[in-house]
């Protein structure tokens, strides 16, 4: 199964519409079974992964809200900031699962089950808080997705997915509740390369602010065994997705079980 994670850019950044085709030609080339992205827009009663979904005669799931926040200026009017889930197999069921927060409206992660041939996929799609100044908010939503994860709700035939834009480097502690409830980074466990980068200081429009989080891999795809004895297998780890897409490269990881 191939699983990849993007960060979307929203519309933010000048003429958002030209990175569309982008993005979808991006997923038509890499053709992941399962793509969980962030800073997806929804708007008009639909969303950018459905969008996506539908070019790419994919299945699709999209929920909000999610971060960073919405911006309120006339020509954003209605539009909002979301998770989207793009699949190859019907998504069965999908959840907004809201996330603590104290600062900010809280935002949700994207739960969903997809039919997968050997049985219920299970899929959490993330974007955690990044702001300094709110790393409280960061670490408590981090310790609640690795509960939504580590749900025996959730044991299973098949592994269980969990994939975003986590706003922390592998070697942050914002990840350890993760890895203490038994997930794995699939890049780190394929030998991806330890040196790789998701959120690029070359980017024309990267947000060089972002000390701890500029020129690291934030981006992450984590799997866990779905029942005792499973022996989940991460073949491969690469980057996907040009500066002319997005502010954020794409991280692609081939698993097997």
């Amino acid at each position: 199964m191939r699983v990849l994670t993007w960060n979307l850019w929203w519309r933010f950044g000048p003429d958002w519409q030209k990175r569309q085709p982008y993005i979808r030609d991006t997923l038509r080339e890499v053709e992941p079974d399962i793509a969980a992205l962030q800073e997806v827009w929804g708007a008009d009663g639909t969303s950018q992964a459905h969008e996506l979904a539908d070019a790419l005669g994919y299945h699709a799931a999209y929920a909000e809200p999610s971060l960073p926040p919405a911006p309120h200026t006339p020509e954003h009017e209605g539009v909002e900031v979301g998770l989207g889930l793009v699949s190859r197999w019907p998504v069965l069921a999908s959840e907004a699962v809201r996330m603590p927060a104290r600062f900010r409206v809280p935002p949700v992660a994207l739960e969903a089950t997809v039919d997968h041939p050997d049985g219920p996929l299970h899929v959490i799609v993330a974007c955690l808080e990044w702001e300094p100044v709110f790393a409280a908010d960061r670490h408590a939503q981090a310790h609640a997705l690795a509960k939504l994860a580590a749900d025996p709700a959730r044991d299973g035939a098949l592994p269980v997915v969990v994939a975003g834009d986590l706003n922390a480097a592998p070697d942050s502690a914002v990840l350890r509740p993760l890895t203490r409830a038994g997930l794995v980074d699939a890049w780190s466990a394929a030998a991806g390369d330890p040196h790789a980068v998701t959120l690029s200081s070359k980017h024309p429009h990267a947000p060089l602010e972002a000390d701890e989080l500029i020129d690291k891999r934030i981006d992450h795809v984590f799997v866990r065994p779905g029942q005792a004895g499973q022996r989940v297998e991460c073949a491969g780890a690469t980057l996907a997705g040009g500066y002319e897409a997005s502010d954020h490269h794409a991280v692609v990881c081939d698993i097997t079980w």
